[in-house]
C-alpha cells in the first residue's frame, strides 16, 4: 500500500491541466515530491539556496499574477511545525532575508503549509513555505488568490 503524500483535491486548476497530471503521477508513485531524493524527479527549477534544513527554489507552478513565487522546502520529511528545530526556524528566517535581497522584494506574502492538507489547502503533505509577490505595476494586474483549507 502506498502512502498519500499529495492531495489532488487541493490542486489549483490550471488551464493546461499539467499540475493536476503531475500530482496524479506522484499519487500513483506513492512518493513525497518534496523529499530530497525525489525533488529532482518532480521539480525542474534550480535550487537557489540550500542550507542544512531548508531548500529555496522558485515554484514550478506559480500563482497566476505572481511576480515572484518562491518555495522554501524543509529537507526532512516532516509535516508539522512542532517537528521543526530551533535551528530550522533560524535558517528559515535567514533564507527569507536572502530571498528578499536577491529578488529585491519590498513587499510580499509569506505563509507556511503544515499538517493536515484538508485545513491548509496544500497539495503536498510536507512542511513547506511560500514567498509570493504580486505585480501591481503590471497593466493587467489583479489580486492574487490562493486556497487555504
Amino acid at each position: 500500500m502506498t502512502q498519500n503524500f499529495v492531495n489532488p483535491n487541493n490542486t489549483q486548476q490550471r488551464p493546461d491541466g499539467k499540475y493536476n497530471s503531475v500530482i496524479a503521477d506522484i499519487q500513483k508513485a506513492g512518493v513525497c515530491p518534496f523529499c530530497p531524493e525525489q525533488l529532482k524527479n518532480y521539480h525542474k527549477n534550480p535550487i537557489l539556496e540550500e542550507g542544512p534544513e531548508w531548500i529555496l527554489t522558485e515554484n514550478m507552478y506559480p500563482y497566476k499574477g505572481a511576480k515572484h513565487h518562491l518555495l522554501l522546502i524543509h529537507k526532512k520529511h516532516i509535516s508539522t511545525i512542532d517537528e521543526m528545530s530551533a535551528t530550522a526556524w533560524s535558517e528559515l528566517q535567514e533564507l527569507i532575508k536572502k530571498a528578499n535581497k536577491k529578488f529585491n522584494i519590498t513587499g510580499g506574502t509569506f505563509f507556511a503549509r503544515f499538517g493536515d492538507t484538508r485545513f491548509t489547502g496544500a497539495s503536498v503533505t510536507h512542511l513547506h513555505a511560500h514567498i509570493v509577490v504580486s505585480n501591481p505595476d503590471d497593466p493587467e494586474y489583479s489580486p492574487l488568490l490562493t486556497r487555504i483549507g
